[in-house]
């Protein structure tokens, strides 16, 4: 891909998702705002993340965190959350969304696939519904295993998205060049990991309905990974 069909598709995914901020927690599985939802996401990130209950917390980066619903949740564990975005807008809200709830983190605008945060390492990268969009996620998994410190995990919660069938229109113009454009399986993203870390597993996601706010028909799952 040339560096000027970078520069914009960045832009464009950056303006499609500022203007997506205002309505993006509308959606049951963006702003958990059912109990049920909530509660729900909240149990499986205390199991992917690995920490015990009421036990010292973790250095967490949310990659591609949005409007900030997943940190709120690990923040509230007691976890040390930094969220980075593209979106100025979707960094906002996640700004707004903790201090109303009276949490600490810390939010940055940047780019996902290569965070602004120096030198830090951390005990969990956490990335939701996002490699789909990347011009290069090869190389943002080698950057984010790169973050985590001996025996951190990464943490990826993907899926095939039902409106990725053949035909189907681009989310972005440009969109349908990018690499796992309308999402990856599970099998494509272990394939893809695995050469970069010591062990990973993968947990179906599509019949856990109580986490999207009702069923879905597409492919959905996690990947826990550990370096």
């Amino acid at each position: 891909m040339t560096e000027t069909a970078e520069t914009v598709e960045t832009a464009e995914i950056t303006a499609y998702w500022d203007a997506a901020a205002a309505a993006f927690d509308e959606e049951p599985d963006h702003g958990l705002r059912a109990a049920p939802t909530r509660t729900a996401w909240a149990a499986r990130l205390l199991s992917w993340v690995g920490a015990e209950e009421g036990g010292a917390g973790l250095d967490v980066l949310d990659v591609g965190c949005g409007t900030g619903s997943l940190s709120l949740l690990l923040a509230g564990a007691g976890h040390r959350v930094t969220g980075v975005d593209l979106a100025p807008r979707m960094v906002e809200r996640a700004r707004a969304k903790l201090h109303a709830a009276g949490l600490p983190a810390r939010f940055l605008v940047g780019d996902a696939a290569q965070p602004p945060t120096g030198t830090a390492r951390y005990d969990v990268v956490l990335c939701r519904h996002l490699v789909w969009t990347l011009p290069d996620p090869a190389a943002a998994l080698r950057e984010w295993v790169a973050r985590l410190r001996p025996g951190g995990r990464l943490i990826l919660v993907e899926g095939r998205w039902r409106e990725a069938g053949e035909g189907a229109a681009p989310y972005v113009p440009g969109a349908a060049s990018l690499p796992w454009n309308g999402g990856v399986t599970a099998a494509e993203l272990s394939a893809a990991v695995r050469p970069l870390v010591a062990a990973l597993r993968t947990e179906p996601l599509s019949g856990a309905s109580e986490l999207w706010g009702g069923p879905v028909d597409d492919e959905r799952y996690a990947l826990v990974a550990e370096v």
